[in-house]
């Protein structure tokens, strides 16, 4: 018993004056985030939004914009725009909350070469052809973490573990898209480079309500040097399959159908009942399709090739 006492008294003072763990410069990043997304959820609350504390969002970015550039330290890509914080607010009622903790490069040209904000013909501005997204490996975990239940309950929400996180498609739309959902619909052979550690392709789509009939964009994500990557962009020609468009087609002709016979009372709502969903029948049925089918389209070899060259920009090969 003298000696555990003792013992006790050598080994107390040793833990008492031990100093604690100190802050890593992404520990402090999340706790100056979360602290003006409090400090603007109160403003919101109690209704004090106005022109100078929009100001003040907008410096709270520009000052967690400079704290990842000191722990993130990369370095300007070829044809790329000085990086800016992926984050579009930290007002938590706006659309765009919740990114992913980042950096992102936006091309300094559109598709074939258009200057960026010019009006398009159909009247719509030119748009960055092409993004990267360079967080660490430590603050995406995170994020997967705090994103965990982020949508309501009933919905699918992101997987916690990497590798399976990286395929959910929602994961895509939460970390980068701010006013549509991200289609996955193929992954692509991309290839790993040596410095990565898990690396994930895909052709995507955007929408607001149904799937859209061609695939337009491709998305790799990669694990690289403790650092996580997200890079996306458009793509010259978008991957179609007619074939499977007509799938789709003959169900939205059939649900069309189906509707005006129950309308006309030619069906009871029993029978109408039974036929189910059948527009998402179809949609179902083209998705299928075009799993099977979008490999063996040429486009589908080009949009691999612009998806390997997006990734070795990423990490910067």
């Amino acid at each position: 018993m003298h000696f555990v006492f003792r013992l006790a008294l050598v080994i107390s003072p040793i833990l008492i004056l031990s100093p604690a763990r100190a802050a890593s410069p992404e520990d402090r990043y999340i706790a100056a985030r979360d602290a003006a997304i409090a400090k603007f959820a109160k403003l919101s609350n109690d209704n004090k939004i106005n022109e100078a504390v929009d100001k003040a969002e907008a410096a709270a970015r520009d000052e967690l914009k400079g704290q990842l550039t000191a722990i993130l330290s990369e370095t300007a890509r070829p044809g790329f725009a000085p990086a800016q914080l992926n984050l579009d607010t930290l007002y938590k009622g706006d659309m765009g909350f919740g990114m992913l903790d980042g950096l992102r490069f936006d091309a300094d040209s559109g598709r074939d070469g258009a200057k960026i904000g010019e009006k398009r013909a159909d009247g719509s501005f030119v748009e960055p052809k092409a993004h990267i997204v360079v967080t660490t490996e430590t603050l995406f975990t995170r994020w997967l973490h705090a994103h965990k239940s982020w949508w309501d309950k009933g919905s699918k929400n992101v997987p916690q573990q990497i590798e399976p996180a990286l395929k959910f498609e929602g994961l895509y739309t939460q970390a980068i898209s701010t006013d549509a959902a991200v289609i996955n619909f193929n992954e692509l052979p991309v290839a790993k480079p040596s410095a990565a550690s898990l690396t994930y392709g895909f052709l995507a789509g955007r929408t607001q309500d149904s799937t859209p009939e061609a695939a337009d964009e491709v998305f790799v994500a990669v694990l690289a040097n403790g650092k996580f990557y997200i890079a996306y962009g458009e793509i010259e020609p978008a991957v179609q399959v007619p074939a499977c468009a007509a799938i789709r087609a003959d169900y939205n002709k059939k649900a069309d159908v189906a509707a005006e016979k129950l309308e006309r009372k030619q069906i009871s709502k029993a029978a109408y009942d039974k036929l189910g969903d059948l527009r998402q029948q179809g949609d179902d049925a083209f998705k299928r399709c075009f799993v099977q089918q979008a490999p063996q389209q040429p486009a589908f070899a080009a949009a691999t090739k612009q998806a390997q060259s997006l990734l070795e920009t990423a990490i910067g090969r």
